[in-house]
């Protein structure tokens, strides 16, 4: 939220905030650097050391969940706080709660005809990673930073860091979260 202009509050600006598992997280992060800045070679266990002592570009991921779990308690009319894990396991549920927050419930009319589920349909992983923008798009930053729209999308599934980091890896890295989100309330 620190990171949003200061006018966000003011201007009455609604924010959703995802989020995803840290261990999911890190793998993420791991392919997007690889595959946006090509040479980088970001290996595992350098990018696992970093991520556990808080290196990222947006500030210590703990931190950065944290300021809006935190935000979305003190007002949640206008801060929703979601996690990726629980939009897969129920994406419609999450439409609701979602057209909900944005002040344009779904009507009697739209549950009937199924727009929460067409509305899911179209924003699935498999939908969007088809799309012919997403597949040869670009994304220009600047006049020397161009990005493949497909470096934003690699697999969307939840619990696929089991591929890629050691048990242990995992187990330390759920033990320097809960330690650093204690009392807050927010759990992974």
């Amino acid at each position: 939220m620190s990171l949003l202009p200061p006018g966000m509050r003011s201007l009455g600006c609604r924010v959703v905030y995802l989020c995803r598992d840290p261990k999911d997280a890190l793998v993420s992060r791991l392919h997007f650097e690889n595959k946006a800045f090509p040479g980088t070679d970001l290996s595992m266990d350098r990018c696992f050391s970093m991520f556990c002592k808080g290196f990222s570009p947006y500030g210590p991921f703990w931190d950065h969940c944290l300021e809006y779990w935190r935000e979305s308690m003190a007002r949640p009319d206008s801060v929703l706080f979601l996690k990726y894990e629980e939009i897969k396991s129920d994406p419609t549920q999450v439409v609701r709660k979602l057209a909900k927050f944005l002040g344009v419930p779904l009507t009697e009319e739209e549950e009937r005809s199924g727009v929460a589920q067409e509305v899911v349909r179209l924003c699935s992983f498999e939908a969007l990673t088809s799309l012919q923008v997403n597949q040869v798009g670009r994304v220009h930053f600047s006049d020397n930073i161009v990005m493949s729209n497909s470096v934003f999308y690699r697999k969307g599934e939840v619990g696929d860091w089991v591929n890629h980091m050691s048990q242990e890896m995992g187990e330390e890295l759920d033990c320097i979260v809960q330690h650093k989100l204690e009392g807050s309330g927010l759990v992974f």
